[in-house]
């Protein structure tokens, strides 16, 4: 053991000096790399931000790239210069304000030079005008109302320099006024004055047990309504009280005009519905139908009353019985109609029976003035007796409300039918082979001239006989009313294809904006304005329809009717009764005639 021990310990101790000297150098070496690391930190702190040149050699360790100096300032100093421009905002250091008023000058001057040039066209073309009614004034005796309505086109047209001269000192909406303000005040185109005050009217005081009994048959709703107020002035010539068809046997009076009301205008019973008449007949009682004692007829010919076999088994299925045949108390022929005075028909149509008929009296020919005036022949406290029924008359005004205004223009265009109508009215070959007798007639007053006033130049011109114009023709004389009467919008009452409609409404073009056409729309519950039709089960009648499209033309500004339509003439008839006519209320195209018409078949 002693041994052992001994032995170890010599060989410690003479291994002792190369420990030491291995020690030794190996602590040279730590503080060498120590060194080495200090001087490399140092040397990071005091390098830039972004070294090339120490990127490239990190990427080539990294990537194993070996890339020039150049080659890395030119792939990495665009990035550079991205990375800057997105960081920092120039506007700040390149932006310059520069006050408005720079440019106010220029652009006054610019819209003072597009003025001038404007309004030197307005006064050529107020030249070219003026000179044109001289010569026309010099060849021509001119109407008072044509020297009018030129004059009127010129201070319009006078108005537009003057406004083109101001535009471009207006600031906002400011309206600047001139001297015709007065004048526009008025308006261009006033109410007609009806002086009601010198009405020639007669009174209807009817025996309360003698009744006439009105027969209509020509023609649809507008000529039956004609019909019915000429046989209002029969009742009060021959005392009588006048008894209103039946639905089953013609119109449905009831939901079209107010019966009642013609009682309350005149303060007593003067009409009476067929289902009252019923109830009130004294042989009704008796025998269980209803009995005509005589049946009269105004015209003789061609055929007496209008009344074929259809006529007779409606009136039989109705209970009624005609005594004795049909009576005519003169000749009188439909194509040749003769002027009658109210003594004249109060000496051939007197009579002591009971209930007596009388038919068909649209186109009878008595006392045309006094029937025609405002109110109608008879004495009454309303403005007129045949008018719409009150729901009618209110749904007009919601709609009017609603989509109109007060001031619109309506158009009464009618299409269907009227092409044909207008090539067949004045040929003499078609003439009594085509049309029945109705139509004859109303040809023949044209031609006579009995309704040349009435109508416009195209209808009572035999050489050329249409009034039924292009679309573009149309469009064209519309924009000039709308543009004297300065109109936003156009209501139109037409059976138009749409195709017709939309062509003329891409030409309503007036200081180039649209003027918008406005027809009723389809049923629609969101809507409010016809509640009160569809609440009382009038929603969907053809006759209603009509009426509201009538009632809603009568309550417009101006109107512009169709030559030939008896729709047209009860709409004027109802302007003339409500006081709302206007001195620029015309037919389409008056004066004009069609600048293209097709040849017959």
């Amino acid at each position: 053991m002693v041994k052992v021990s001994s032995s170890t310990t010599s060989s410690s101790s003479s291994s002792s000096p190369d420990e030491e000297s291995d020690l030794q150098n190996l602590l040279e070496e730590s503080d060498s790399q120590i060194d080495q690391f200090r001087i490399s930190d140092e040397a990071a702190e005091q390098r830039p931000t972004f070294d090339v040149e120490s990127l490239r050699s990190r990427l080539r360790r990294s990537f194993k790239l070996n890339l020039t100096k150049k080659q890395s300032i030119f792939i990495f100093l665009p990035i550079v210069i991205i990375l800057i421009y997105l960081s920092t905002d120039f506007s700040n250091y390149f932006s310059v304000k520069v006050p408005n008023s720079a440019f106010r000058s220029n652009t006054l001057t610019g819209r003072v030079h597009e003025s001038d040039l404007q309004a030197l066209y307005l006064l050529r073309k107020q030249e070219s005008d003026l000179f044109s009614i001289w010569n026309h004034t010099v060849s021509n005796l001119s109407t008072i109302d044509d020297v009018k309505s030129a004059v009127f086109r010129q201070i319009s047209l006078n108005r537009q320099i003057q406004n083109a001269l101001l535009s471009p000192h207006k600031t906002g909406n400011v309206d600047i006024g001139g001297s015709s303000d007065g004048y526009f005040a008025g308006g261009s185109c006033r109410k007609v004055d009806q002086k009601l005050n010198g009405r020639k009217t007669i009174q209807w005081k009817p025996r309360p047990d003698k009744f006439l009994f009105a027969i209509c048959l020509s023609g649809q709703m507008s000529n039956h309504l004609i019909c019915l107020e000429k046989h209002m002035f029969f009742a009060a010539l021959l005392k009588r009280v006048l008894v209103i068809p039946s639905h089953r046997f013609d119109y449905h009076y009831s939901r079209i005009i107010d019966i009642d009301r013609i009682n309350t205008c005149l303060g007593r019973t003067v009409v009476v519905s067929f289902e009252e008449f019923w109830k009130k007949d004294k042989n009704r009682k008796k025998h269980h139908h209803v009995h005509i004692n005589r049946f009269i007829c105004y015209f003789s010919k061609p055929e007496p009353c209008y009344v074929d076999k259809e006529h007779i088994t409606k009136l039989k299925a109705l209970g009624i019985t005609v005594g004795g045949k049909l009576d005519t108390p003169w000749e009188e022929d439909i194509a040749r109609p003769s002027n009658k005075t109210a003594e004249e028909v109060e000496a051939n149509f007197r009579s002591d029976d009971d209930v007596i008929a009388i038919g068909d009296v649209f186109y009878a020919n008595v006392e045309r003035e006094w029937v025609m005036q405002p109110g109608g022949p008879v004495a009454h406290k309303c403005r007129t007796l045949i008018e719409p029924n009150r729901l009618i008359l209110l749904t007009a005004q919601r709609f009017i409300q609603t989509f109109l205004g007060k001031n619109y223009i309506a158009l009464h265009f009618r299409r269907h039918g009227f092409l044909k109508f207008w090539y067949d009215l004045f040929s003499t070959s078609l003439l009594h082979s085509t049309f029945d007798d109705n139509v004859v007639h109303f040809i023949t007053k044209i031609k006579s001239g009995t309704l040349a006033k009435k109508f416009s130049w195209c209808a009572s011109n035999a050489k050329n006989p249409s009034c039924f114009f292009p679309i573009p023709q149309a469009a064209s004389c519309i924009t000039r009313l709308i543009e004297k009467v300065e109109a936003p919008v156009l209501y139109l009452s037409t059976d138009a294809a749409e195709s017709e409609t939309g062509l003329l409404q891409s030409l309503l073009i007036l200081n180039g904006k649209t003027v918008p056409l406005v027809k009723r729309p389809a049923r629609d519950s969101a809507e409010k304005w016809d509640a009160l039709l569809y609440r009382h089960g009038l929603e969907g009648d053809s006759q209603v329809e009509a009426m509201l499209d009538k009632t809603i033309c009568a309550l417009s500004s101006v109107f512009i009717g169709a030559s030939g339509s008896t729709f047209t003439e009860d709409i004027l008839r109802l302007r003339k009764d409500w006081g709302t006519a206007s001195e620029c209320d015309e037919y389409l195209c008056a004066n004009e005639q069609p600048n293209f018409i097709a040849d017959h078949e």
